[in-house]
């Protein structure tokens, strides 16, 4: 580790987003610290999955910078795909190649993009399928899989790259209820594990148990943020109030 922990990893500097009139990210401040677990919600259509992915410019911004590791984020080419392995992401969908056993999918981009030999590369794909549970999976095809263990092989391939941080957008929300447990406790051992994170999620117990910081998004701004326990229990902006009565009534 070249820095320790709880030094600025991700800054987010005066952020602008527009998607045509609408201007999706406001004004957008925010540090991440390394090591540190921030979970992003909010209402549907305040900008919480927009933000998530201008972290490793899937989303370019209109104005304001976001730097990682003390480096702004580079605008296309090779460096932009250094970046994105520094990256790591995993989406709703599972994005996994449905032509590729599960071991060709977590190695690829380790073989491809970091120049890894095979051997080396399969050997650290199957700790990491061991560390996600489904080891015994290696050799099967995506299809083959149930939702929750395409998403645990989705994020055995993003930490198959070695990232400095791993961005979650919603990644529970395509599940079946039973499937969800298995994921969020994955993402509980990272978390404990020391990962940096940023969680977009409506699993406000993952919020509660493994966020040490919970940002609240409305209307395309951060309108609060502050610890778990205090968030959801100490609501401060009448959006964040609204917000939690809608959801902790069910």
């Amino acid at each position: 580790m070249t820095a320790a922990r709880g030094q600025p990893l991700v800054v987010l500097d005066d952020v602008q987003k527009w998607f045509g009139e609408l201007h999706v990210l406001q004004d957008i401040n925010l540090t991440i610290k390394r090591g540190e677990v921030v979970v992003v919600i909010g209402p549907s259509g305040s900008g919480k999955s927009t933000l998530c992915r201008t972290i490793n410019r899937l989303e370019p911004v209109d104005a304001g910078t976001i730097s990682l590791d003390g480096k702004e984020l580079p605008e296309e080419g090779k460096a932009l795909a250094r970046l994105r392995a520094e990256v790591g992401m995993v989406f709703q969908g599972f994005n996994l190649f449905a032509h590729k056993t599960i071991l060709q999918n977590v190695t690829l981009g380790p073989i491809q993009v970091l120049g890894q030999d095979k051997a080396t590369a399969n050997e650290r794909a199957r700790s990491l399928l061991t560390r996600v549970g489904i080891a015994e999976q290696a050799d099967k095809y995506p299809a083959q899989l149930s939702g929750g263990q395409q998403q645990r092989v989705a994020i055995a391939r993003a930490l198959a790259m070695d990232p400095k941080v791993m961005l979650f957008d919603e990644p529970t929300s395509a599940l079946d209820p039973e499937m969800i447990k298995e994921v969020l406790d994955v993402m509980v051992d990272l978390a404990q594990q020391g990962m940096t994170m940023v969680v977009v999620t409506h699993e406000m117990g993952f919020a509660r148990t493994a966020g040490d910081r919970v940002v609240f998004m409305a209307d395309g701004r951060i309108a609060e943020e502050n610890t778990p326990t205090e968030f959801f229990t100490n609501p401060q902006s009448d959006r964040a109030k609204d917000f939690l009565g809608k959801i902790l009534e069910h």
